[in-house]
Order: structure tokens, then C-alpha cells, then sequence
């Protein structure tokens, strides 16, 4: 959350601990010639994990030389967007810069990497970055099915799991349908980004829907046969949206969910009939939002980041990448066992990382991770009704995974407990706040 303290070296480091010698972590211990260079960090990616780990790796230690580089000179969360999406909020709510970080003293590059060799990062413009570590946080790239692709997806049927246009798309195609149409739902596989997002998705614009659309339906494809906090979401679903959890819809229900069981994986897209064929049957609908299986961003595969699961393996104490030494990989794209893939979990890796990057650039031993995550969900704004997920995590002993050590979801009861449920929508809206400034200084 948001802090304002300016850390020195000593309390940055007092914070993050020193129980695990260097070598024990997988770090070599960076030791500079007399008449070496202040340290160099290159931050490639701008988003939660990058824009973090850049912040906090300055505070840690204002001598280091910080330079993030990112494409974009405006980063929208995709946390959040699925209230654009149903006409909540403006899409200007998810816009995020870089000046607050600038400030701070971090240099700001609005380039693409095309390449990172051992101790430079290359763009596109023609740029080369020296550096002593390096922090890739380059997201998630898509496992399109047949039919479906970017350029579909930014003119006709948007997966809207990147935020920017095609969440302004997304919204448009469902404020402009007519009363009575459909909106297919097509979630991913296992692993992706931000597990509950397609179901809060569908919660907000079933809301819409009952307001604005009453005749309209949303029938959920799915290639998963139970999904994140699946039982809050489907009593929300019967307490608002006329949802009967013995048939998983129901005549009555705005929602309809087909999981994979009853042949809900999605395996082929017609955008000009605008058709989506399943496993058993084909679903015609008025907007379709297929969200494709993901894997890490197209840079990791392109500087050899990956392996054979598509996502990139890491040490788990400091994020440094087993593959290529000096190169630290956080957020979506790290394959960080026991961590879901949310906006909060790669802001907790990337001030992980950052801690373990300060302690060994200043020649000490990085300290014993902690973890954390936090996961808001709205089902419903009118009447308020929200859910969350929150966990602590260590790091087990033989470093093989990270563990869950405590935690809480929810208590399910809407009715029993409806003034704490409308909080949680209040706690949701105040958490992206926070988070938001501590990423961005904004």
C-alpha cells in the first residue's frame, strides 16, 4: 500500500532481513572496483511488477542507477477494468504514467526492448542500457484458438485481458447491443492472469444487463469445471441475477455457466457469423469476449526466459531467472509456484526482488522473503456486494515452492452479512487507490 517514507539503505534492509547467505539464494555478490560506476538496474516492463520493483529498488538505495524501460507512455491496470467494462467507471480511471517515478529520480525510456544480452538492454530506437541486474516483468502473451487472433480481437471479438481499447471496445459492443441479445463469456485454462477476473466480468455486466438490457443473456463457456472463489460467485449469481446453481443458470437467470464437463471448451471462432464452436455445440451471440490461454509475454520467449511450460522459471527467494544469470523475472509471467497471477502478487514479488537486489549491489546477503495477496471481486454495485481473498505466504525451506501460511475469503451469506459485503466494494475501491500510488507515485 501506499508509503511514504523515504527508506534509506540501513531500514530497507533492516525490512527485508538477512537469516540467507548470497550463495544460499542463488546471488553472486556484485563487488565493484574502486573506480567502478554507481550500480546499474534496467527495469524492462511498466507495469505493476516493473513500475514497483523500479520504485522500490531507488528507495532501498538511492545511489543505484534506475532505468525503466517501457513502450507505453500511459499504463492502464487490468485490475478493475471490467468496471469500464460495465460502465462503472471511464477508462481514463485505469490510466497510470511514469512523471511520479521520474521524480523520484528513476529514468524513464519509452521504448521497445528487442533485445537483452548479458549486461545491455537493446530497443528498438536504437538505445543500449547498460547493466550490473536486470528486472523483466513482461506479462502474459495469448494462445490464440483458430479464428481468433489480435487483430480479431481489436476489431470484432476483444479478449480485453490487456487494458486499453479493447476494454473501451468490450464495453461499447455491449452498451450498443440490443435488448435481448447474448454475451458469451469464454474464460481460459489454468494458469492465467487475475483467476477471478472473468467472473467478476460477468457479475458487472449481468448488473448492466438487469438495469439496462432486462431481456438480455450471458452464458459462460468455460474449460475449467470450478473456478476461483466459485462458490461466493454463484450465490451472488442467485442472490442477483436469478441464477440456479442445480442447473447452472436456469430460465430465469441473466447467467448461464457451461463448464467443461458439459462440453464448455471453447475450440474454434467464427468472427463473421459470430459463432463460437465448443466442444459439443456451436453459440451464436451479439458480443463474444473470448479470453485466450495465456503463457509469458512475447519478450521472454524472444531473450530465452521460458521453458517447456511457456512461463519463466525462477529462484523464488529473489526472482533471479534459472536460465540466464543477473536476469530477475516477476509478475504474470514468473513461474512462481504457490502465487497466483494477480496485480498484487507481482507487486509483492517485485518488492522481493527489489530487496534482494539492493542487499547484494551493496555487497550483503538478501533476507528471507514474505509474500502477500490480496483479491478484490464485485458482483454486484446496485446493491453493493464484493468478495476478497487475502494471503500470506513464506518461502518453503527447501525453495521449492512458495506456501500459503494464512489467509481468509469471504464468508459466504449474503443475506446474513450484506453491510460488510457493501464494504468490501468500498475496501476494493480504496485498495486500487493505495496500490495504484505506491506503483506509480501518482
Amino acid at each position: 500500500m501506499s508509503n511514504k517514507k523515504q527508506f534509506n539503505r540501513r531500514d530497507f534492509l533492516k525490512v527485508s532481513g538477512g537469516t540467507l547467505g548470497a550463495a544460499a539464494a542463488g546471488f553472486s555478490l556484485y563487488t565493484p572496483s574502486a573506480s567502478a560506476a554507481k550500480a546499474r538496474v534496467v527495469v524492462v516492463g511498466g507495469g505493476m511488477g516493473g513500475a514497483t520493483a523500479a520504485r522500490h529498488i531507488k528507495k532501498g538505495d538511492p545511489a543505484i542507477d534506475v532505468t525503466l524501460i517501457e513502450a507505453n507512455t500511459t499504463y492502464h491496470t487490468c485490475f478493475m477494468s471490467n468496471f469500464v467494462i460495465a460502465g462503472e467507471r471511464k477508462l481514463d480511471y485505469l490510466a497510470h504514467g511514469y512523471d511520479g517515478l521520474a521524480a523520484e529520480g528513476i529514468n524513464i525510456v519509452n521504448d521497445t526492448v528487442i533485445d537483452i544480452t548479458d549486461n545491455a538492454v537493446k530497443t528498438a530506437g536504437g538505445g543500449s542500457y547498460g547493466f550490473d541486474r536486470c528486472v523483466v516483468s513482461p506479462g502474459v502473451s495469448f494462445k490464440f484458438v483458430e479464428g481468433h487472433n489480435e487483430d480479431v480481437a481489436n476489431s470484432k471479438i476483444p479478449h480485453a485481458w490487456k487494458a486499453g481499447k479493447q476494454t473501451q471496445l468490450l464495453h461499447d459492443q455491449i452498451t450498443s447491443m440490443k435488448d435481448g441479445g447474448t454475451v458469451l463469456i469464454c474464460p481460459p485454462r489454468n494458469p492465467f492472469r487475475c483467476p477471478p477476473g472473468p467472473y467478476e466480468r460477468a457479475s458487472l455486466i449481468a448488473g448492466y444487463l438487469k438495469k439496462n438490457k432486462p431481456k438480455s443473456k450471458i452464458i459462460i463457456l468455460d474449460p475449467k469445471d470450478k473456478f476461483s472463489k466459485f462458490g461466493l460467485f454463484r450465490e451472488g449469481w442467485t442472490n442477483h441475477y436469478g441464477f440456479d446453481g442445480a442447473k447452472n443458470g436456469g430460465e430465469n437467470s441473466i447467467i448461464t455457466w457451461v463448464k467443461a464437463a458439459e462440453g464448455g471448451a471453447v475450440e474454434e471462432v467464427d468472427a463473421g457469423s459470430m459463432t463460437v464452436s465448443a466442444a459439443v455445440e456451436d453459440f451464436e451471440a451479439d458480443v463474444i469476449n473470448v479470453i485466450p490461454d495465456q503463457k509469458a509475454g512475447a519478450l521472454a520467449f524472444t531473450v530465452g526466459l521460458t521453458d517447456d511450460s511457456g512461463w519463466c522459471p525462477v529462484n523464488l527467494h529473489t526472482f533471479e531467472s534459472t536460465i540466464r544469470k543477473n536476469i530477475h523475472v516477476i509478475g504474470d509471467a514468473s513461474a512462481a509456484k504457490g502465487m497466483p497471477k494477480s496485480g498484487y502478487a507481482a507487486s509483492s514479488e517485485a518488492k522481493v526482488c527489489a530487496a534482494g537486489i539492493v542487499a547484494v549491489l551493496n555487497g550483503a546477503a538478501p533476507g528471507s522473503p514474505a509474500y502477500v495477496n490480496t483479491c478484490y471481486s464485485v458482483i454486484s454495485f446496485e446493491p453493493k456486494d464484493g468478495i476478497s481473498v487475502a494471503a500470506i505466504y513464506k518461502l518453503r525451506e527447501d525453495g521449492s515452492k512458495i506456501q500459503k501460511m494464512s489467509g481468509g475469503l469471504t464468508p459466504s451469506g449474503d443475506k446474513r452479512n450484506a453491510a460488510n459485503r457493501a464494504r468490501e466494494v468500498d475496501y476494493a475501491l480504496s485498495w486500487y487507490e493505495n496500490i495504484t500510488s505506491n506503483t506509480f507515485a501518482d
